[in-house]
């Protein structure tokens, strides 16, 4: 078994639901671009010149394929299931984002559209928003929560250095929630020649599936690598969920695979108290949110509650729709890692493998911590390294050894 016919139902409809969940919950000033979008996205994804040039610009200047790496040492010290680390931080940009962001700027390209916009929450996926702008030539606006934006300094001097304009946003929370409905307001005002290249499987249709397809590579990789390897599939897929792009990419092409559990890690916070975390699953209830219909955390009246984790890409209030609908299904499993779990496992990963993940990855690890020992010792565990953690180590460096990094 080498490929995955994927037959579980996970194609939006026409109105861009999976299931209940999904939709298009937008202006109407909107609804053209989003259709125009949609009918152009299905046109490229079939047209063997724009899926050429995409897989030749992955191959040269993003450096795919990216490596299955086996923690041996890990591993060994955890003393269960054999742990393998997807390694999306060794990629142009250092994290995953970079896949969609290539992938919706050639789209903008055949739209005929060259003033692009994004939202950031840990800045990759601004740095990978900016860094093909730069590539193409096209103007490039990025908003950030002022908050982010200052524990995320180094994104923020990359995206400037790369020549797009940064727009600090302090309402709210001043994170990403808000930096989102800052790229929204931009888009219903300029529509007609910009393109939001939203940056995670989330939003309205058809962002959540566009988003999928573009980081399906990260999935399809690992099923061949893994074959390649151990010439069996693995018993459990993890990865950290914000509004969950890396997992669904790594999830996706091992659907049909029954045998294959998929868990997403949360971001836990401070523990499952109001305000101090953003576990969807842990805490939330059906809502609309900044597009599309989904999990989400809201008060009783329907109030978006306040978030918190250490990790800026996690930072978000709902989930992107299609996750909503695979745990509906049974398909996909949901659990939640704290913060002081998450700096213990970035630590440990840090020290025993010699690669400094992201905090976002670093919450995928921390269930593995938990998880490896329980297995047997010739079980098979592909963890997503969803990034690296050159952006937290000045963050981190505050909290763990209480000193203050500059430069």
């Amino acid at each position: 078994m080498s490929t995955s016919t994927n037959t579980l139902l996970t194609q939006p409809d026409a109105n861009g639901h999976f299931g209940t969940y999904g939709g298009m919950f937008v202006p109407e000033t909107l609804m053209a671009a989003l259709t125009e979008l949609t009918e152009e996205y299905l046109r490229a994804k079939s047209d063997p010149d724009f899926q050429g040039e995409l897989a030749r610009l992955l191959r040269e200047y993003v450096g795919r394929p990216t490596p299955l790496t086996f923690a041996e040492r890990w591993t060994e010290h955890l003393g269960g299931a054999r742990i393998y680390l997807k390694r999306e931080d060794l990629l142009h940009t250092g994290a995953h984002k970079i896949n969609n962001a290539l992938g919706q700027i050639l789209l903008a390209k055949r739209l005929g559209k060259n003033r692009i916009i994004a939202e950031t929450g840990a800045g990759q996926h601004g740095v990978a928003t900016a860094t093909v702008c730069a590539k193409f030539g096209f103007e490039c606006t990025v908003y950030m929560g002022k908050v982010d934006m200052e524990r995320q300094a180094l994104n923020v001097a990359r995206m400037k250095f790369l020549g797009a304009k940064v727009v600090p946003v302090t309402a709210g929370q001043a994170t990403l929630k808000e930096a989102v409905n800052e790229a929204m307001r931009d888009w219903v005002t300029n529509v007609r020649g910009t393109h939001y290249i939203l940056g995670s499987a989330l939003g309205s249709h058809p962002f959540p599936m566009i988003v999928r397809d573009f980081h399906r590579v990260i999935g399809e990789e690992a099923r061949r690598q893994i074959l390649e390897r151990e010439e069996r599939l693995p018993d459990v897929l993890v990865a950290c969920v914000g509004g969950g792009s890396n997992s669904i990419g790594l999830f996706h092409p091992f659907l049909d695979d029954k045998e294959v559990r998929m868990i997403g890690v949360e971001a836990g916070g401070e523990g499952i108290v109001h305000g101090r975390h953003a576990a969807r699953f842990a805490g939330g209830k059906l809502g609309v949110l900044q597009g599309t219909k989904t999990w989400l955390l809201a008060d009783a009246d329907g109030q978006i509650e306040l978030t918190h984790s250490v990790s800026a890409g996690l930072d978000y209030p709902a989930i992107g729709p299609e996750h909503a609908y695979l745990h509906d299904l049974g398909r996909t499993e949901y659990v939640y890692a704290t913060d002081d779990e998450a700096l213990d496992a970035f630590q440990e990963v840090s020290r025993m493998e010699g690669i400094i993940p992201a905090l976002e990855s670093s919450h995928a690890f921390a269930h593995v911590k938990k998880l490896a020992p329980t297995m047997a010792k010739d079980a098979i565990i592909i963890a997503g390294c969803s990034g690296r953690g050159d952006k937290d180590v000045a963050q981190a460096a505050r909290i763990v050894f209480g000193e203050e990094f500059v430069g």
